[in-house]
């Protein structure tokens, strides 16, 4: 493969979600853009779950249609599950306006679907290339058989997701305030009977004893599944055992899932993510911008990850626009605050959900209608809607699940 010539408007680092749809953004606006991908596609990657609000950006970019042709499991909510409790959320019942239903897909398929529709658009995308230095304007990058070259870009967009190229090259790194975690995770063939469970929901389970470690499943639409813990950091190291076996002694103690899943077959190799969690000094510098987990990445348990991506390449490519048509646009208020505006909200149901406060919530006998449909809107993914009073003030998520013990 040829190396790509000439001086683009945009370089995207990563052919993924955020970095297909902010290319095909910005191809739409008449920029020359280019993607250099490390690995090539098909490639596994986790995080199947999407949220409705992501099926908005897709149809932005002009991949919403070949999504939906792409035969993914429907999804219309999020099931929950600890001891004999069970409660769900439907998201077309939620107060924010817009999309309530998306799907459940294999990401070896559904970003190659988007890579491939970038690139039907007029985006130039190559694979095999490894970005090894950054300078504002211009980028060094090396092939697969070794050979450096270097690539001129008015502008870069870093979308490598945990390869997080630009703040490992730029010292940008920060530890998380988040605790940091581990998961264990496999697809498998899961043969589900069950009646109690919807394929058109992903369940999430607490585990009975331990309410920090909780579980996945989430359904495909070819009777297999993807399935994980997720545990505090260094408690796997004490239950002894492979991680075959550490992830089938656990969905043992689950209740509900382990019934579920009590005809699966275990065909395929464990996956394995310490410390995900992290953060960065800033999100944007000089001819740059971060997008996605290539910025900030908080925990996989709301389905979040692929929102974020994607409204991080809505926002960057109306910015760089702005930018590169002679204004000047201020990063800081037009991009990364309102990125962090929904990224915070997600982080507070997140910790919520570790201390207690969320799961109160989710398991109350009795939640009123109204409340249900604004915890509803966030957990599909609609955690920029200001007029959400849990979007607006996260504090309120605090004295709701103290009413919710009350009651």
């Amino acid at each position: 493969m040829m190396s790509p010539q000439g001086c683009f408007d945009v370089v995207v680092i990563g052919a993924g979600p955020s970095g297909s749809v902010a290319a095909s953004l910005l191809n739409q606006k008449g920029y020359r853009v280019l993607v250099l991908e490390k690995q090539h596609f098909p490639r596994f990657s986790i995080g199947e779950s999407l949220l409705p609000q992501s099926m908005a950006f897709l149809e932005q970019a002009g991949m919403l249609e070949a999504v939906e042709a792409g035969g993914f499991q429907f999804k219309n909510g999020a099931a929950f599950t600890r001891g004999s409790e069970y409660s769900f959320f439907d998201f077309r019942e939620k107060f924010s306006q817009g999309w309530g239903t998306t799907f459940q897909v294999q990401r070896d398929r559904f970003d190659k679907i988007l890579a491939d529709e970038a690139e039907k658009q007029g985006v130039t995308i190559q694979y095999g290339q490894t970005v090894t230095a950054f300078e504002p304007t211009s980028l060094t990058v090396q092939t697969e058989t070794g050979e450096s070259y270097q690539i001129s870009a008015r502008f870069v967009l870093d979308a490598s997701g945990f390869g997080r190229v630009l703040p490992r090259l730029l010292d940008m790194e920060l530890p998380s305030c988040l605790e940091s975690r581990t998961s264990i995770f496999t697809h498998i063939q899961d043969n589900i009977t069950d009646s109690r469970f919807d394929r058109n929901k992903i369940l999430i389970a607490v585990h009975p004893v331990h309410n920090d470690i909780w579980f996945w499943l989430i359904p495909f639409n070819n009777g297999r599944a993807s399935v994980g813990v997720v545990t505090p950091h260094g408690f796997l190291a004490k239950t002894g055992g492979d991680e075959a076996t550490q992830l089938r002694r656990l969905i043992s103690e689950s209740g509900m899932l382990a019934t579920v899943l009590e005809n699966a077959v275990y065909d395929t190799r464990i996956g394995k993510i310490e410390g995900y969690s992290c953060d960065v000094t800033s999100l944007y510098g000089e001819g740059f911008a971060l997008l996605g987990n290539a910025g900030e990445f908080l925990d996989p348990v709301f389905s979040s990850g692929v929102t974020i991506a994607l409204k991080s390449a809505s926002l960057a490519a109306d910015t760089v626009d702005r930018q590169l048509s002679g204004q000047q646009p201020d990063w800081n208020q037009e991009f990364a605050i309102p990125l962090k505006q929904g990224i915070d909200t997600f982080r507070e149901f997140v910790e919520g959900w570790y201390d207690g406060r969320l799961q109160d919530v989710i398991f109350a006998s009795e939640k009123s209608d109204k409340i249900k449909r604004m915890v509803s809107s966030v957990l599909a993914g609609y955690a920029w809607d200001a007029k959400n009073p849990y979007v607006k003030d996260t504090s309120r998520l605090t004295t709701l699940a103290e009413l919710c013990r009350l009651s």
